[in-house]
């Protein structure tokens, strides 16, 4: 056992006594030491119920003969963070997170790993540090929040709450809607409810290969999700027997069927980061490119939130991401022969699965559209590329042509937004809010909520070399690169230039000759960094673009 290094020999004995202090006894320290990495915390309430979910793990760590031992990951809740400097903290977090789970489990010796996340940047900060370690490891997440539903009985969730400011400032929500929205939109721990990042990580987490079945969709308020938590307990015992390490469960083949189960399931574009940050941690090269291509044989299956009215709980009780799995098979799209963390082949889990709702999982024959989920345009304004969830955009957007609205940061767009200074047919862009120019990649759910609130979702699209929150819809396209700080073309749009999209045809195109954009660029000075020192400096000089997964390099 890996634990030997700590434990075993007159060498250890100094080891041992400190293991003595934390109260084990010699028949616990001589199991399996088994790490729960929990990201609990009281902020967070994806996060809130996470005790529970590790003293479930713990029990069946014990149940099955290994000797459990936790110790905290952090974990920032974005919604909290949205529309302040808060923001710029959170796609970092995935980086301090990965760091400091390698830190803890290498200088501790454990034999295997249980991961307890749940929200956006932890579930991939722990995946990627599962790569590196490379120890038997399994992922057991918290589950969804339960959609809300208002004092009318309508089903809500968050990106309604967040479109209801927009509402407001659009004068066709009261201050009692608003605070209908505001009591009733998260009724539950969890992670929010809809197919937000959260949700499309934790989703793809089965279909990577790395967690349970259930584990994306089971709500975090049922009972099942103490039993699947208890199951994944004793699962990694029969992990660390066998020796079944993250690196042979996330190969290339497995990363292509979590990218078409993204495509199937339209998962947040957030995906389109933090996919290539885990391949890259296992030694897997993931191209923005081969999106297209994926999506282009890929069919929609499902249209949760925000691209429809439908929620994770609607999905679990539809047969969840098995079931969608079982659905892409009948077109042979996923490989079905990779490793799982069930110790067997994917294809007993896809094998085992059914399709209780075809309303909720379209069947293969019937999607709600030929392509995927996500679509990567590219052209002048985005050389290396950028994102768009299109199956959350309206129809009347998937082809635009408008004048540009150039904003250097997102709290500019939003006060002209508020103001009604965006018209019908405008082409709103927001940069300097890239992964060096913000720095930290800020979401755009504010300005984009507002946008739709307002009821301009269907006339108006927005632009950015930010990123964007799984709750958005609508024509919003972001993660430009390159971006605004590292001299993207993005830098020099002047007010009123025409800006054409095209999400059919992947093209995104500024319509401004070659000449003119050599001059605007002979003249063009980089703005000084926003921020100087710690962490976010640092982190600024480190990272990487936006189409290589803003990895550090």
């Amino acid at each position: 056992m890996l634990s030997d290094n700590i434990k075993t020999g007159v060498e250890r004995a100094p080891n041992r006594s400190l293991l003595y202090a934390l109260g084990y006894t010699e028949e616990e320290i001589r199991r399996p030491l088994i790490g729960v990495v929990t990201s609990f915390n009281e902020i967070v309430p994806g996060h809130m119920n996470l005790d529970k979910i590790a003293e479930a793990v713990k029990a069946g760590v014990r149940a099955a003969g290994g000797t459990p031992v936790l110790f905290p990951a952090i974990a920032v809740c974005d919604g909290i963070a949205m529309g302040h400097i808060g923001m710029k903290y959170s796609l970092v977090t995935r980086d301090l997170i990965a760091d400091s789970t390698e830190a803890m489990a290498l200088a501790h010796q454990f034999d295997g790993l249980v991961m307890i996340p749940n929200c956006d940047k932890n579930v991939p900060g722990l995946l990627m540090a599962a790569a590196r370690i490379n120890v038997p490891t399994l992922l057991c997440s918290g589950g969804p929040m339960l959609a809300g539903r208002l004092k009318d009985g309508r089903r809500t969730c968050l990106s309604h709450m967040f479109e209801a400011v927009g509402a407001y400032h659009a004068g066709t929500l009261d201050e009692a809607g608003v605070r209908d929205y505001e009591e009733n939109a998260c009724p539950t721990c969890g992670s929010c409810s809809g197919m937000y990042t959260a949700n499309s990580m934790n989703c793809l987490s089965e279909a990577i290969g790395m967690a349970l079945p259930g584990n994306g969709t089971i709500p975090a308020a049922y009972s099942a999700r103490l039993r699947l938590a208890k199951h994944a307990g004793m699962k990694i015992m029969e992990l660390v027997k066998k020796n079944i390490r993250p690196r042979d469960i996330m190969t290339e083949a497995a990363f292509h069927n979590a990218e078409t189960v993204d495509m199937a399931l339209g998962c947040s574009t957030n995906t389109m980061l933090h996919l290539p940050a885990i391949a890259h941690e296992a030694g897997v090269t993931i191209s923005l490119d081969a999106a297209n291509s994926i999506s282009a044989k890929t069919p929609n299956l499902c249209h949760l939130a925000p691209a429809g009215d439908t929620f994770m709980e609607d999905l679990d009780l539809a047969g969840g991401v098995a079931a969608v799995m079982k659905e892409l098979a009948k077109k042979n799209l996923l490989d079905l022969s990779v490793m799982t963390v069930t110790g067997k082949p994917l294809a007993e889990t896809v094998n085992a699965a059914e399709n209780r709702n075809e309303e909720i999982i379209r069947p293969v024959e019937q999607p709600y559209s030929e392509n995927g989920g996500i679509a990567v345009l590219k052209g002048n304004l985005a050389k290396d590329g950028c994102v768009v969830k299109q199956s959350a955009v309206a129809p009347a957007m998937m082809k635009h042509e408008g004048p540009a609205r150039v904003f250097n940061s997102e709290e500019e767009a939003i006060a002209a937004i508020y103001a009604k200074r965006i018209n019908p047919g405008d082409v709103v862009v927001i940069r300097y809010e890239g992964p060096k120019g913000g720095p930290g990649m800020r979401e755009m759910l504010n300005p984009t909520s507002a946008i739709c609130g307002m009821g301009l979702g269907e006339s108006v699209a927005l632009i950015t070399d930010g990123r964007f929150s799984g709750a958005t819809r609508g024509a919003s396209i972001g993660h430009i690169s390159p971006e605004a700080a590292a001299g993207g073309v993005i830098a020099l749009v002047e007010e009123g230039d025409r800006i054409r999209i095209d999400i059919p045809a992947c093209e995104i195109a500024l319509l401004v000759s070659d000449e003119e954009l050599a001059r605007r660029r002979a003249a063009w000075v980089c703005p000084e960094p926003k921020v100087k020192t710690g962490y976010l400096a640092r982190y600024a000089k480190l990272v990487s673009s936006a189409d290589q997964g803003a990895i550090l390099q």
